[in-house]
This record gives C-alpha cells, structure tokens and sequence, in this order.
C-alpha cells in the first residue's frame, strides 16, 4: 500500500519554519512527506533538506515524493532521538530550522497489518520501526497486571486502567491475546456499559497507551528537543506538532525552560547562575481551522509551537 499521510497545520508550519531559502532544514518525522515537499519547494538550490524516520515505509515514500527537488536532500532511517548523532555523521554543524511532527501517521493507522488501529483486527504490534524488538503483542501478553495499569493509566489517561489491565491479564491466561479485534473486545468488557457511552472509542486510550511504550514515544522528547535548539542558528526555529496532552506538556515545559532567564532562587539578590534564554517563544500554540477539521478529523487535537533561537 502505498505511504499515506494527511499532513497537519501544514501551510501554518512550514511558512513559521523556512526563513531562509538557501538554509538547513531538518524534518524529524518525515512521515508521508507532506511537510518535507513544501519544505523543499520553498528552498533554492544552495538549500539541504534532512528527511528523518525509522519507518521504511516513509523513507522510501519520501525518496518518491522528493524527486525533483532543487534543493540537497539527505533521508536517514534512524530514530529522531540519534538528532545529535546523525547530524554529526552528515557533516553538520548548524541548521536553520527542526521540525517535529509527533504521534502516529494516517499510513502507520489505515495499514491494518501494522497493528495500530482498534477499528481494524489485525496481527498486535504497533512498531513504528517493524524491526523494533518489542511489539504490543509483547506488552500485552508478558506486563504484569501492575505496569499494564500504569502504563493505561499514565500514557492513556485512562481512568479504567486498573479494571481493564485486570481484563488482560485474565483472558491471557486462557491463551495469548494475538490481534487488535481480541484486545478491542477484552477492554470494551472491562469498560462499564454506561462509561462506554461518552467520549471517544473506548480502546482509544489504551491502544494510545501500548502504542507509547512499544515506541517509547515520551521518554525521548525532551533530549530530542534541547539536541534540535543546540542546533540551530541564531535565528533558526524550531516548530513542534503534538497531538495528546501528554507529548504536548513535554514540548511546552522544554520549551519555557530554554526560555527562561535567571533561575537563581529569588531570595539571592544579585543572580549567580549566568542563566541566559536559549530560545524565543513565538506567541500561541497554532491550531487547525474548521477548514481543516472539516477535511481531516484526525487534526482535531494538533498544536503547533514555535521557538526562535536567540
């Protein structure tokens, strides 16, 4: 099937990331290369395109997509979390403008082989990069009932999670819990009749959940972030598109840290820490138009931060 992705504030993104038309531009989640397309329009010749994901599927739909392009462009399977590493590899000390568009892909959810989606039963796995070691069938049927619950409760923010991690537990004893229908049923079960009712779909904050482990999605973020500002020049930006609340306090409590001042205790009256800001926010986290929500209801939760190295 071929690598599917809506891109998301796409026009809002790029206009805020591409100052400099003959710059360095790294999108480290080149996904269906919706973003890294308009990127590359938008540079000349003397301009460089880094293209980084750990899904091949999404490199070899971004090599299809970029051709043509009249700007560098360098794509790299590894995991944005290597940022420091792979930019050193190519030869790079500086760059222009990061961009982070987090979450999962419209192709990685619509590809019912890939284990992603609760709408669709299909093999459990759930690995963003197919040769991770760890899949969701591995979480779900060797957690103990104590990290199911944490893991439903802290990455779902799942109120149910003591009572569906329980649900688990109980029907893997009788045999494995091997696909996306099977673990569907067994939370639908555990998830009173009444609850079942409001809100979204009632896997929605499990699968989300089990998602964030198996990729270990949270844990790398805030390195990533401060590695992707160490980066860029003076002036350069760095753009951040969060989809859950979870991922979202991560890049806005990275983000104000690098942007504070002094952070001597206020009781010392002169400051002795030499703190300087690191970055400038750029006003308000963007969200989609109803224009946009009316053609992509998978934008409906997106935010777009923006931050300007000083």
């Amino acid at each position: 099937m071929e690598f599917y992705h809506k891109t998301v504030l796409l026009e809002e993104t790029v206009s805020a990331l591409v100052t400099n038309p003959a710059g360095i531009y790294v999108d480290c989640t080149l996904g269906g290369g919706g973003h890294s397309a308009l990127i590359a329009s938008r540079l000349n010749p003397q301009g460089r395109l880094i293209g980084i994901d750990q899904d091949p599927a999404a490199i070899a739909a971004g090599q299809a997509r970029l051709v043509g392009a009249s700007c560098r462009i360098d794509l790299v399977r590894d995991n944005f979390r290597n940022l420091s590493q792979i930019l050193t590899t190519l030869g790079i000390e500086s760059v222009d403008g990061v961009l982070f568009d987090l979450g999962v892909s419209s192709h990685q959810l619509d590809v019912a082989q890939r284990g992603f989606s609760y709408m669709q039963d299909a093999p459990l796995d759930m690995r963003m990069d197919p040769s991770a070691p760890i899949s969701a069938y591995d979480v779900v049927n060797t957690y103990s009932e104590d990290e199911l619950t944490r893991i439903i409760r802290d990455y779902g923010e799942e109120r149910w999670a003591r009572r569906i991690a329980r649900f688990i537990v109980q029907a893997r004893m009788t045999a494995p819990i091997c696909t996306t229908g099977q673990l569907t049923d067994i939370i639908k079960r555990a998830i009173p009749a009444a609850a079942r009712c409001e809100g979204p779909h009632p896997a929605k904050r499990t699968f989300q959940a089990i998602r964030i482990e198996v990729n270990n999605e949270l844990s790398i973020l805030h390195d990533a972030f401060i590695s992707a500002v160490e980066f860029l020049k003076c002036g350069g930006r760095i753009c951040i598109i969060t989809f859950h609340s979870l991922e979202d306090r991560i890049a806005k409590h990275t983000l104000q840290s690098l942007a504070k001042g002094c952070v001597c205790p206020p009781q010392l009256p002169v400051c002795v820490c030499h703190n300087k800001p690191k970055v400038k926010i750029l006003g308000k986290p963007i969200t989609p138009t109803e224009k946009e929500l009316d053609d992509n209801h998978r934008a409906r939760s997106a935010k777009l931060r923006v931050a300007e190295k000083v």
